[in-house]
Protein backbone atom coordinates (compact mmCIF):
# COMPACT_ATOMS: atom_id res chain seq x y z
CA UNK A 1 0.00 0.00 0.00
CA UNK A 2 1.63 3.27 -0.92
CA UNK A 3 1.95 5.80 1.80
CA UNK A 4 -0.93 8.34 2.79
CA UNK A 5 -0.72 11.33 4.88
CA UNK A 6 -3.19 12.91 6.71
CA UNK A 7 -3.66 16.55 7.03
CA UNK A 8 -1.15 17.76 9.78
CA UNK A 9 1.48 14.96 9.18
CA UNK A 10 5.03 16.10 8.45
CA UNK A 11 5.25 17.39 5.34
CA UNK A 12 2.15 19.04 3.62
CA UNK A 13 0.15 16.47 3.20
CA UNK A 14 -0.72 14.63 -0.03
CA UNK A 15 -2.40 14.77 -3.52
CA UNK A 16 -3.88 12.63 -5.60
CA UNK A 17 -3.28 12.79 -9.55
CA UNK A 18 -5.22 10.88 -11.76
CA UNK A 19 -4.03 10.42 -15.65
CA UNK A 20 -4.19 8.25 -17.97
CA UNK A 21 -0.70 9.24 -19.44
CA UNK A 22 2.21 8.27 -17.15
CA UNK A 23 4.67 10.87 -18.04
CA UNK A 24 2.21 13.71 -17.12
CA UNK A 25 1.89 11.79 -13.56
CA UNK A 26 5.55 11.62 -13.73
CA UNK A 27 5.53 15.31 -14.17
CA UNK A 28 3.18 15.79 -11.57
CA UNK A 29 4.91 13.58 -9.11
CA UNK A 30 8.42 14.83 -9.43
CA UNK A 31 7.75 18.42 -9.51
CA UNK A 32 5.06 18.05 -6.50
CA UNK A 33 7.63 16.01 -4.41
CA UNK A 34 10.38 18.43 -5.01
CA UNK A 35 7.62 20.95 -2.60
CA UNK A 36 7.44 18.19 -0.03
CA UNK A 37 4.41 16.85 -1.46
CA UNK A 38 3.11 12.90 -1.46
CA UNK A 39 1.99 12.34 -4.64
CA UNK A 40 -0.38 9.18 -5.32
CA UNK A 41 -0.92 8.68 -8.72
CA UNK A 42 -3.88 6.55 -10.35
CA UNK A 43 -3.77 5.62 -14.37
CA UNK A 44 -7.68 6.19 -14.59
CA UNK A 45 -10.76 7.55 -12.33
CA UNK A 46 -12.42 4.03 -11.75
CA UNK A 47 -9.09 3.28 -9.36
CA UNK A 48 -8.86 7.25 -8.28
CA UNK A 49 -12.33 6.79 -6.91
CA UNK A 50 -11.77 3.66 -5.37
CA UNK A 51 -8.75 5.03 -3.51
CA UNK A 52 -10.76 8.06 -2.86
CA UNK A 53 -13.51 6.04 -1.32
CA UNK A 54 -11.14 3.84 0.75
CA UNK A 55 -9.24 7.25 2.22
CA UNK A 56 -12.68 8.45 3.27
CA UNK A 57 -13.56 5.67 5.36
CA UNK A 58 -10.07 5.88 7.08
CA UNK A 59 -10.33 9.56 7.61
CA UNK A 60 -6.78 10.07 5.67
CA UNK A 61 -8.33 12.46 2.01
CA UNK A 62 -5.90 13.88 0.10
CA UNK A 63 -5.19 17.59 0.19
CA UNK A 64 -6.05 18.58 -3.23
CA UNK A 65 -7.51 15.78 -6.33
CA UNK A 66 -5.50 16.68 -9.97
CA UNK A 67 -7.79 15.17 -12.48
CA UNK A 68 -7.35 14.45 -16.29
CA UNK A 69 -10.67 14.93 -18.06
CA UNK A 70 -10.24 12.20 -20.62
CA UNK A 71 -9.09 8.92 -19.29
CA UNK A 72 -10.70 5.33 -19.48
CA UNK A 73 -11.98 3.39 -17.67
CA UNK A 74 -13.36 6.50 -15.88
CA UNK A 75 -13.05 9.64 -17.02
CA UNK A 76 -12.32 12.35 -14.69
CA UNK A 77 -15.75 13.85 -15.27
CA UNK A 78 -17.38 10.98 -13.67
CA UNK A 79 -14.82 11.67 -10.63
CA UNK A 80 -15.63 14.69 -10.23
CA UNK A 81 -19.32 13.58 -10.07
CA UNK A 82 -18.94 11.00 -7.21
CA UNK A 83 -16.61 13.76 -5.16
CA UNK A 84 -19.45 16.28 -5.56
CA UNK A 85 -22.16 13.37 -4.54
CA UNK A 86 -20.29 12.04 -1.30
CA UNK A 87 -20.08 14.33 1.56
CA UNK A 88 -16.81 12.79 2.82
CA UNK A 89 -15.23 14.02 -0.44
CA UNK A 90 -17.24 17.20 -1.61
CA UNK A 91 -14.90 19.39 0.36
CA UNK A 92 -12.30 18.23 -1.76
CA UNK A 93 -10.39 21.04 -3.89
CA UNK A 94 -10.66 19.24 -7.57
CA UNK A 95 -8.53 20.65 -10.45
CA UNK A 96 -9.34 19.72 -13.83
CA UNK A 97 -6.42 19.06 -16.39
CA UNK A 98 -7.10 18.24 -20.03
CA UNK A 99 -6.12 19.72 -23.47
CA UNK A 100 -9.65 20.32 -24.79
CA UNK A 101 -10.78 23.63 -22.84
CA UNK A 102 -13.75 24.68 -24.99
CA UNK A 103 -16.04 27.30 -23.53
CA UNK A 104 -18.71 24.81 -22.87
CA UNK A 105 -16.23 22.37 -20.63
CA UNK A 106 -15.06 25.21 -18.77
CA UNK A 107 -18.84 25.99 -17.94
CA UNK A 108 -19.49 22.46 -17.25
CA UNK A 109 -16.82 21.92 -14.90
CA UNK A 110 -17.82 24.76 -13.11
CA UNK A 111 -21.28 23.84 -12.88
CA UNK A 112 -19.89 20.23 -11.27
CA UNK A 113 -17.70 22.12 -8.51
CA UNK A 114 -14.53 21.95 -10.62
CA UNK A 115 -12.25 24.52 -7.89
CA UNK A 116 -9.43 25.08 -11.07
CA UNK A 117 -8.56 24.33 -14.66
CA UNK A 118 -4.87 23.39 -15.60
CA UNK A 119 -4.44 23.75 -19.25
CA UNK A 120 -2.43 20.83 -20.86
CA UNK A 121 0.85 21.68 -21.70
CA UNK A 122 0.86 22.92 -18.26
CA UNK A 123 3.83 24.97 -16.45
CA UNK A 124 5.11 22.93 -13.20
CA UNK A 125 5.50 26.02 -11.31
CA UNK A 126 1.73 26.83 -12.02
CA UNK A 127 0.83 23.62 -10.62
CA UNK A 128 2.91 23.65 -7.29
CA UNK A 129 1.20 26.99 -6.80
CA UNK A 130 -2.34 26.28 -7.83
CA UNK A 131 -2.23 23.17 -5.46
CA UNK A 132 -0.50 25.25 -2.81
CA UNK A 133 -2.73 27.42 -2.74
CA UNK A 134 -6.05 25.26 -2.91
CA UNK A 135 -4.64 23.07 0.20
CA UNK A 136 -3.98 26.86 1.99
CA UNK A 137 -7.36 28.18 1.33
CA UNK A 138 -9.34 25.38 0.41
CA UNK A 139 -12.35 25.78 -1.77
CA UNK A 140 -13.24 29.24 -2.86
CA UNK A 141 -16.46 30.26 -1.47
CA UNK A 142 -19.60 29.66 -3.78
CA UNK A 143 -20.75 32.80 -5.20
CA UNK A 144 -17.44 34.20 -5.20
CA UNK A 145 -15.95 34.54 -8.44
CA UNK A 146 -13.60 32.37 -7.53
CA UNK A 147 -12.29 29.28 -9.35
CA UNK A 148 -11.70 28.92 -13.07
Amino acid sequence: MEPVLAQGDDGPGWVLVADDTESIRLLVRVNLELEGWTVVDRPDGDSARALLDESALGGRLPRVVVLDAQMEPGDGWSVLAHIRAVAALAPLPVVMATAAIQDHERKRAVAMGVDAFLPKPFDPEALVDLVAGLARDGRPPVGTGAGP
